[in-house]
């Protein structure tokens, strides 16, 4: 492993020995190993103080930049650090009993492959010998298990449901990549971070992606609420759970407003071409008469 004094370390990476010092003080880099009265840095301290300049030029705070470094040190997410997991309520981890799996999964399934294979999904955890799950999971399961579920389903289901997650939460972040960092980073550039009172551009992130993360959350399952409402009536359909389409009820000839929105079906929605569009737009709010 490379040896390096701290005269040395400050000569590759471009900085006076008294601010590798005071970067230590502010607990952003770990102490070096000492020799007698000697004190040697090594690559790991080389790696960090790259670190340490990359996110300053990226308006971070010293001591934002040790709030990372000691939280990640600890073990904490990225999730965790930005405000956006590993809270208290439904997202937190909690501990299980075996009471508590056999409440997870129906009577006589209660399998150490079913297990495990929760644990290789992320659904559960094990920790210290003990497994661990979300709240969230804990209530869902209770009540998959109320309804006599079975477990490989629910896995089966969760590994599908898992890859569409995924899939959106690169979409949102793609979104935060090309969108929303741009432009933290050119505040960057105009933020003075030893100013008091100054937003730190971790604050700035933390801000940023929590609005994102609520925002992601309130698309997401409306959008599911949709289509669990066309799911449903494709369901029907196939029962045939529903009149003809040419059943129309008694009710339906008198003038009663209520009874106008009760028989719209899908079918009345229309898709307008781009200049019915256009003309609805520059007409404005001012006409109560729908555009036709």
């Amino acid at each position: 492993m490379e040896q390096l004094t701290v005269d040395e370390l400050a000569v590759r990476v471009g900085l006076p020995g008294s601010t590798i010092r005071m970067y230590q003080t502010k607990g952003v880099l770990h102490p070096p190993r000492r020799q007698g009265r000697v004190a040697y840095y090594d690559g790991s301290h080389l790696e960090r103080l790259t670190l340490v300049q990359r996110l300053q030029s990226r308006g971070f705070s010293l001591p934002a930049i040790a709030e990372l470094v000691k939280a990640r040190e600890q073990g904490a997410s990225v999730a965790a650090v930005l405000g956006v997991g590993e809270a208290e309520g439904p997202d937190d981890w909690v501990r299980i009993k075996v009471r508590d799996i056999s409440r997870l999964v129906p009577i006589g399934d209660v399998r150490p492959s079913v297990l495990r294979r929760a644990i290789q999904l992320g659904l559960v955890r094990w920790r210290r010998g003990w497994p661990h799950v979300r709240r969230w999971a804990l209530d869902a399961g209770n009540r998959l298990t109320a309804l006599n579920v079975p477990s490989d389903d629910v896995l089966d289901k969760f590994a599908n449901l898992r890859t569409a997650t995924d899939a959106i939460a690169a979409d949102f972040v793609e979104v935060f990549e090309r969108r929303l960092w741009p432009q933290l980073a050119d505040n960057a550039q105009l933020a003075d971070t030893d100013t008091p009172g100054q937003d730190d551009q971790l604050d700035r992130m933390r801000a940023l992606l929590v609005e994102l993360t609520y925002t992601a959350e309130t698309v997401v399952i409306g959008t599911l609420r949709e289509s669990v409402r066309e799911a449903a009536e494709q369901f029907a359909r196939r029962h045939q759970l529903l009149p003809n389409d040419d059943f129309r009820p008694a009710w339906v000839e008198e003038p009663v407003p209520i009874a106008e929105r009760l028989i719209q079906t899908d079918e009345d929605d229309e898709i307008p071409d781009e200049p019915t569009i256009q003309r609805f737009l520059d007409r404005g709010d001012d006409q109560d008469e729908p555009l036709r």
